[in-house]
């Protein structure tokens, strides 16, 4: 009889972690606290590390359909506009790593992921119902639903986010840290911009305690600008009024260039959207990812800044570990769970201090920027590819 996992979590880690789990010959019966699946409007960088793993799931056609692929990766300054450095991408990253590097809309990459799921016959997706609670006992989880409900599995994944109320069950570490970055987020389509303005590569733009990244999605019909600035976050988000956001965001950005100052003006005042990042210290050890017949997956494990662009490429890549894991049927389940944890918190560990490094280095001021430029316009491509990143612990497949 097929073995059945519970998943906590509808968003981008949760469907791929049903990919995986179904591609491992388990039931799958996936929860999800809103009434629809539905993603906000943001951009996701990925990499050719991602990006092979969702050809590796028979996905390349629909990813193709939907992103763009960005010529390069350029870095500007945000006080002067001047270039600083520029790393090939398109055939390059191909003939690297076997695979592009790729720039996607978020509702398409989780609309992607919801098709991958729904090709396979065991998957049961559980709307508007929320895991509140789990227990363990004689080789079966057992969690309780918001409305009472009480569903026993072999398995449980929990992949319910940053403020991952099942972490706290499993660690009791507390709540995600504040970082004290603030992250303003827009989507604008590039045929309104001016072509001076329009994207084509992903450009960042680095400048004292903030900088931005533009990059097209949606086949380049769509520009994802994102500014990340340093400030406290407004006491209550939730009656946060982000028609407001166009003029804080202004007054952050007024020490720098006309170019950049010219492409967020660009935005209609109401389009721009806040969010305060939080994260967590990188992982210390497999315990802080599974425990008996529970695992943690993606941001509810190993939350992380965006200075990597690998948050959603991580929660992939734990799913594809996690398919692994999970077909091996001659191991006990708390067993394939260990092993998956094992197989993946070091590198989650080391990506978390790196994105938590290049933050330091995006927003330096004083001598240190003036350091970092330098060595920008020395080095270039030398210090801005990642081949331990890209490269992966997974085999090549055709590319884009």
């Amino acid at each position: 009889m097929k073995k059945q996992v519970l998943i906590a979590g509808g968003g981008i880690g949760g469907l791929a972690a049903g990919i995986g789990a179904a591609r491992a010959g388990w039931d799958v019966r996936l929860f999800e606290r809103a009434g629809h699946f539905s993603e906000v409007g943001a951009g996701v960088q990925l990499g050719p590390n991602v990006v092979r793993r969702l050809q590796a799931w028979g996905l390349q056609k629909e990813l193709q359909s939907v992103v763009a692929v960005p010529e390069a990766l350029q870095v500007r300054s945000a006080v002067s506009g001047q270039a600083l450095a520029c790393m090939p991408l398109g055939n390059t990253a191909v003939e690297r790593y076997g695979a592009a590097y790729a720039t996607v809309h978020r509702a398409d990459l989780h609309s992607l992921l919801q098709t991958g799921l729904s090709a396979y016959a065991d998957v049961h997706l559980n709307l508007a119902q929320t895991i509140e609670h789990y227990r363990e006992a004689e080789g079966v989880v057992t969690v309780r639903t918001q409305a009472n409900k009480l569903i026993e599995g072999d398995a449980l994944v929990c992949a319910d986010g940053v403020h991952s109320r099942l972490r706290q069950q499993m660690l009791g570490d507390g709540p995600a840290r504040p970082t004290g970055h603030l992250a303003y987020r827009a989507m604008v389509r590039q045929a309104e911009l001016p072509l001076r303005l329009r994207a084509t590569d992903v450009t960042a733009w680095l400048g004292p305690r903030l900088h931005v990244i533009q990059y097209p999605v949606r086949r380049g019909e769509l520009q994802n600008l994102v500014v990340i600035v340093e400030g406290p976050a407004p006491q209550d988000m939730e009656r946060w009024d982000h028609a407001a956001n166009a003029q804080g965001l202004e007054a952050a950005l007024a020490g720098t260039c006309s170019a950049l100052q010219d492409l967020v003006r660009s935005v209609p005042k109401t389009g721009w959207r806040l969010w305060p990042l939080a994260d967590r210290p990188p992982l210390r050890s497999p315990a802080e990812m599974a425990q008996g017949l529970v695992a943690l997956l993606g941001d509810a494990s190993h939350p992380m800044l965006p200075y990597l662009a690998q948050g959603a490429g991580m929660a992939i890549e734990d799913a594809a570990e996690l398919q692994r894991a999970l077909s091996m049927h001659d191991l006990d389940v708390t067993l394939r769970l260990r092993r998956y944890a094992l197989n993946r918190w070091q590198r989650n560990a080391r990506v978390q201090a790196r994105a938590q490094r290049n933050g330091r280095i995006f927003h330096a001021t004083g001598p240190v920027r003036w350091g970092r430029d330098s060595a920008l316009k020395l080095l270039g491509a030398r210090i801005m590819d990642l081949p331990w990143l890209y490269r992966g612990d997974g085999s090549s497949a055709s590319s884009l």
